[in-house]
């Protein structure tokens, strides 16, 4: 095959390739640190997958580039270049003459360069050989994304780093659809519930409501963070931190319109970053808007939930959404979706099946309209469960906080909370 380099980014992945990655596989890694990837791949399968793994959001910081070709590429190319921080390379050579086909790339190889070897032969004395002979990972062809992944982090992530926080984006497919009171109330159930330290991030800085829903006046917050990223770090973050409750704090939004809030792609990720440091819950309230920061922070979240409520603009805006972060995070599973201000008085809407159904998505939960209730909440500013602990939108929430946070998946359920309101709305519609 002919050595052509190209950076793998640019590279388009076509539906239905790629195997795809089983949940649970690649959910718990950190992201990868920044380091240089080059990729020989002498089959087109392994070509593919190296493509998918280039547009997994833990690759991030990666440089990752690729060439078509093996050993010999490698070691024509590295011959006159620096080698980079890891190698990965595919061979079709037979056990007996493997390790003589990896001397010349060896004679060019720097010390500290690492080697993933993708090779067809199933065979253990093989493999120890190879470790014994400084390579970092033999895996046996045909590889999936997430084998590749999880030998990368086993190779560049400190095992006894601490644990990163789970982080959890809310966003409306259309403005005034509750995102912001799902988020808020899913962030204190989540606190209360598991006695779990959780901040909430007010990421709408123009007309963000966490403040007022939690009755809070606090003089700093999210601004001053995404504004001095060469401060942050865990002693500032706390600084600006307002507490909630017992075990939840919150990043405020300024609520101030006296300046533009203009973000460059990554403003937010050094905020996302020591938050899932500083806490195991890192809940985020997007603002209901479509550019380079919201569509930054929606592709690195280990979670999102997208809020809408049964009328026409919001299925084509969740159904667009939904497709968007199929394509953002390929390798993630689906976005939750929860469906909210259902059975509006007076105004006519899509029955919850027939709006779920072109989505292609199961609900995460359905929410039924309670003005008084919801008025209740935000004119008092405290929580759903607060104002009544016993109603069944208190209990969905609770079963929210544990399907976001991993603890329990959706099941059905014949008698309260979100079993009984999927029950109730399939049988209206």
């Amino acid at each position: 095959m002919s050595a052509i380099d190209y950076d793998i980014r640019t590279a388009d992945q076509t539906e239905g390739e790629a195997e795809p990655v089983r949940p649970g596989d690649v959910d718990a890694l950190r992201p990868l640190p920044r380091i240089s990837v080059h990729a020989f791949c002498e089959s087109e399968a392994l070509l593919k997958v190296v493509e998918r793994l280039g547009q997994d959001r833990r690759m991030a910081k990666v440089n990752l580039r690729v060439t078509s070709g093996g050993t010999s590429a490698a070691a024509n190319m590295f011959a006159a270049a620096p080698t980079p921080n890891l190698i990965i390379l595919e061979t079709d050579a037979t056990p007996d003459r493997l390790l003589g086909e990896l001397a010349p790339l060896a004679a060019v190889c720097d010390p500290s360069t690492r080697v993933i070897l993708v090779g067809r032969h199933n065979d253990i004395t093989l493999y120890r050989e190879l470790i014994r002979n400084g390579i970092s990972e033999y895996l046996v062809a045909p590889v999936r994304m997430a084998d590749l992944l999880v030998s990368m982090a086993a190779i560049f992530i400190d095992p006894d780093a601490e644990p990163l926080g789970r982080s959890i984006a809310f966003i409306g497919a259309k403005g005034g659809v509750g995102s912001s009171t799902i988020a808020h109330n899913c962030a204190f159930g989540m606190s209360t519930l598991f006695s779990t330290e959780t901040i909430l991030a007010d990421l709408d800085l123009a007309y963000g409501t966490a403040n007022i829903d939690f009755d809070q006046d606090p003089a700093q917050g999210i601004a001053e963070a995404v504004y001095a990223p060469e401060r942050l770090d865990e002693v500032f973050l706390d600084r600006l931190l307002t507490k909630c409750s017992q075990h939840l704090s919150l990043l405020a939004a300024p609520s101030l319109l006296d300046r533009a809030y203009d973000f460059e792609a990554r403003a937010f990720q050094p905020v996302i970053d020591v938050l899932q440091r500083s806490a195991p819950i890192a809940v985020l309230d997007v603002p209901h808007a479509w550019s380079d920061w919201t569509r930054s922070v929606l592709s690195d979240v280990d979670e999102v939930v997208i809020t809408a409520v049964p009328d026409l603009p919001n299925l084509r805006n969740a159904k667009n959404l939904i497709d968007a972060l199929k394509k953002l995070r390929p390798n993630d599973r689906a976005p939750h979706l929860v469906l909210n201000q259902v059975g509006m008085p007076r105004r006519p809407e899509i029955p919850p099946a027939d709006f779920f159904e072109p989505l292609e998505i199961e609900p995460t939960a359905i929410i039924p309209f309670d003005a008084n209730l919801f008025g209740n909440a935000s004119n008092s500013g405290r929580m759903i469960c607060e104002i009544d602990a016993r109603c069944p939108t208190a209990e969905t929430f609770a079963q929210l906080a544990h399907v976001l946070t991993g603890r329990v998946t959706v099941k059905k359920q014949k008698k309260s909370g979100l079993g009984r309101m999927l029950g109730l709305l399939s049988r209206q519609g």
